[in-house]
């Protein structure tokens, strides 16, 4: 019979960049987005390291299904996915924004589970505490209004701006994901991996300081990493980000390795 988890794994995550290599990273993205924003991390990364990018519903190729407005029962969900997904090999996860959320309460709850955890987990333009997550009656203004509110964080491109059938397809899964980001009540837990950040200096939604608050949530923080831009700095430094983040892992599937 056949498992009804595994079955529709493929709808969660993204066929792998390289299926061979021996470490993998799942890549979460941000509010309103989908897989498709990590498209250029494949070719930025050693082939020995495979990328595998999470496709939330209610976007691109599953845009017909439900969307999910809570945190809850979307980890809940994931992690029921990702158990089914791991194969034994070792993994990071990253996130930016929503996503990095959604990655450090997956890693929360993968190992209150007693699952395999992620060697490292990255996290980008979110932190415990010192992000300003919206409140959830932005939530519910007019189209027009949320889609300002998202042109000052730099999120949208002007060719969707301007282009009102996109529109209208993206702004459902904007306002559904923010409120999983409304949803969160944060609660202190720790992860049981490294963790590193990165941030933008002029990121209008995460405190200056707020990246200093992951530090308490793992054993080994190691610590943030700076860029100049917005809160999409992602983008802009995607080389950058993706060279770390690959040494990082890459250096604890090492000391794994050397400790068996």
């Amino acid at each position: 019979m056949t498992d009804p988890v595994a079955a529709v794994a493929d709808r969660w995550f993204q066929p792998e960049s390289a299926p061979d290599a021996s470490t993998r990273i799942f890549l979460l993205h941000y509010a309103g987005s989908g897989a498709s924003v990590y498209h250029d991390w494949p070719q930025l990364i050693p082939a020995d390291v495979s990328t595998q990018c999470v496709q939330l519903p209610g976007r691109q190729e599953r845009l017909k299904e439900e969307m999910f407005t809570d945190i809850g029962p979307l980890v809940d969900t994931l992690a029921d996915h990702l158990s089914a997904e791991l194969d034994g090999r070792p993994y990071a996860v990253f996130g930016h924004c929503m996503g990095a959320l959604v990655a450090y309460r997956l890693t929360v709850e993968l190992h209150e589970r007693g699952e395999q955890a992620p060697l490292l987990l990255g996290a980008s333009a979110w932190a415990p505490k010192g992000f300003r997550t919206p409140p959830v009656e932005q939530l519910h203004v007019p189209q027009a209004e949320l889609v300002e509110w998202a042109r000052g964080l730099g999120s949208l491109p002007e060719a969707i701006l301007n282009d009102t059938e996109a529109l209208d397809m993206m702004m459902p899964a904007m306002r559904a994901d923010l409120e999983v980001c409304a949803s969160y009540e944060d609660d202190d837990a720790a992860v049981p991996c490294p963790v590193v950040t990165y941030s933008a200096d002029h990121d209008p939604l995460v405190d200056p300081q707020a990246m200093e608050s992951w530090a308490p949530r793992t054993g080994s923080y190691l610590g943030n990493r700076l860029f100049r831009g917005g809160h999409f700095f992602l983008h802009q430094e995607t080389t950058s980000i993706t060279a770390d983040f690959v040494r990082l892992l890459l250096g604890r599937a090492a000391q794994a390795r050397s400790a068996h």
